[in-house]
């Protein structure tokens, strides 16, 4: 972990609420509150159908909304965003839990965090940016897609949806007049949401829709799903538990292989996540911090009975269209998550589930990147290709395998396109000797191309090699030059190297090739450094 991030940890914690940012007014602190109630209204039902998905209690899920929100609004990477438990997790666990039991989840969490820390203290959260413009667009629209799936369970019979092992799913749809009575609740709630901001901003109009529907409903005694009708969500405060599993390399080898892909998905889908809500509050950095937050939170969680989470880019969207820009917002809806639980689960319960539905497919409109299709229309059609590859992956996989897919296909098409670049302009110099001038990069993938550039049996005694206008990129690529090298050796002919870096003409040097120097050579690191330190290309091939 750097300076920055301890100290970053130890002022946010130590301070709580009280960050860099705006100070502090009463306008600001109404705003902030109202909108960590709204997200908090939000997090309920998606917290409760993930414990389901996971097959574990409601409070598990809960108890991991409250702790993983908590720490990562108070020292997480990124004010504004808001984390709990979520599906993509939810769905890894499933069957840890079910061949093994709870308390291995638990355990399973902590070693999770563990990797996470470890994950931020090398700073491996900055490979984030390696992700392209194309695979960003595919997860966004991916991710609205399956949020708007997630919420078609709603629009089911409560209580006949099963758990088939992979999550919830049959059940009887409504239909008739209650399937009426729920989608006109739904389209009220999105016409508040979009009418509201026209009139006033003095409350989140996510909230205000669901506060009217919700009186609506109550006040008219209007029969439709509620969130009590998913699961009582009264407890008590989480209580410290260590996992009772059986310290052993048995238990290691268990919950390891989980440990390592919730980490990862974790991950992925928090900086990702940081990345738009980055976009829309006009800030960067913090990749690191943010997997240490994640990391702390996942640790502290499965310590205190929870399922562990991430960063929710729905909930997140919500926080930030309702005004949550500071660590305020995200601490105000940790805590009124915790206050549902312990003091106002009667009232929670009766909230229809409809207004909380509306509010997320608002989400999934502010959410889709609309502009897609214009994109696509003038873009390349390779990254066409990718965002459609990454949205549909996403929807019928998982987020982080889709952007590893994206991430590879699109490193793929990258390394074939250079691979092509590489060519040579031929010129004869005045002793007689043959220069190429090879032009583009040489590396894995051009090192074929390289090779076929030359044509030893015909060059004269004297052929000069110059790499100005290139980059040597890697092992493959000096492999590639010795290999040239030793063809023209073989006919009793003398090839020199000019323009490489300092530790290519080590490594070529120690081959016995002749690599010139001069003053203009240039002065890049190749990645091939281990093999100047372990001989790789010592003494010939």
């Amino acid at each position: 972990m750097t300076d920055n991030v301890y100290t970053a940890f130890a002022r946010n914690l130590m301070s709580g609420i009280k960050v860099s940012g705006p100070r502090p007014t009463p306008l600001l602190l109404k705003t902030e509150i109202l909108s960590g109630l709204t997200v908090a209204l939000a997090l309920v039902p998606e917290a409760v159908a993930f414990a389901f998905v996971a097959g574990v209690h409601p409070l598990v899920g809960l108890y991991a909304a409250f702790i993983v929100g908590l720490i990562t609004a108070v020292i997480g990477g990124r004010p504004g965003m808001i984390s709990g438990a979520t599906g993509a997790l939810a769905v890894v666990m499933v069957s840890l839990v079910a061949q093994h039991g709870v308390e291995y989840l638990f355990a399973t969490v902590v070693l999770m965090g563990i990797l996470q820390i470890g994950a931020g203290i090398m700073k491996l959260g900055r490979f984030i940016r390696l992700v392209p413009h194309a695979v960003m667009l595919g997860f966004v629209n991916g991710l609205a897609i399956v949020i708007f799936l997630a919420q078609m369970s709603q629009f089911k019979v409560p209580g006949t949806a099963v758990s088939d092992g992979h999550g919830v799913s049959g059940g009887e749809w409504l239909s008739g007049w209650p399937l009426v009575v729920m989608l006109g609740l739904v389209g009220l709630t999105m016409l508040i949401i979009w009418l509201l901001p026209r009139v006033t901003t003095a409350v989140p109009a996510p909230l205000a829709g669901i506060a009217i529907v919700a009186l609506i409903v109550i006040g008219f005694g209007i029969d439709v799903p509620r969130v009590g009708d998913m699961a009582s969500i009264e407890g008590g405060l989480p209580l410290f538990h260590i996992p009772m599993v059986p310290l052993n390399l048995e238990t290691l080898e268990i919950i390891l292989p989980y440990a390592l892909i919730l980490a990862a998905i974790g991950l992925i889908e928090s900086l990702l996540t940081l990345n738009l809500v980055g976009q829309i509050v006009e800030k960067r950095g913090g990749a690191s911090q943010e997997c240490v937050a994640q990391g702390v939170a996942n640790t502290v969680t499965g310590f205190f009975g929870g399922m562990g989470g991430c960063a929710m880019i729905g909930q997140s969207m919500i926080n930030v269209k309702s005004g949550g820009r500071t660590r305020i917002a995200g601490v105000a809806a940790a805590l009124f998550l915790l206050s549902f639980i312990l003091f106002a689960s009667p009232l929670i319960e009766q909230i229809p589930l409809a207004a909380l539905v509306g509010v997320m497919f608002m989400v999934v409109i502010g959410t889709f990147a609309w502009n897609t299709f214009r994109i696509m229309r003038h873009s390349t059609r390779f990254a066409g290709f990718v965002t459609l590859l990454v949205t549909v992956v996403t929807v019928l996989e998982d987020l982080a395998v889709a952007v590893i897919v994206g991430v590879i296909v699109s490193a793929l098409q990258y390394a074939w396109v250079n691979a092509s670049r590489i060519s040579a302009r031929t010129e004869e110099a005045k002793d007689g000797a043959k220069i190429y001038r090879i032009q583009g990069p040489l590396f894995f993938g051009s090192a074929a191309g390289f090779d076929e550039l030359f044509t030893p049996r015909a060059d004269p005694d004297m052929v000069i090699v110059d790499f100005a206008e290139s980059r040597v990129a890697d092992q493959s690529a000096l492999s590639a030059i010795e290999g040239v090298a030793t063809r023209y050796q073989d006919l009793g002919k003398e090839l020199h190297i000019r323009h490489l870096s300092r530790d290519c003409r080590q490594i070529l040097g120690r081959a016995g090739l002749i690599v010139e120097t001069s003053e203009d050579d240039p002065d890049y690191q190749v990645a091939a450094n281990y093999a100047v330190r372990t001989g790789l290309f010592a003494g010939g091939h």
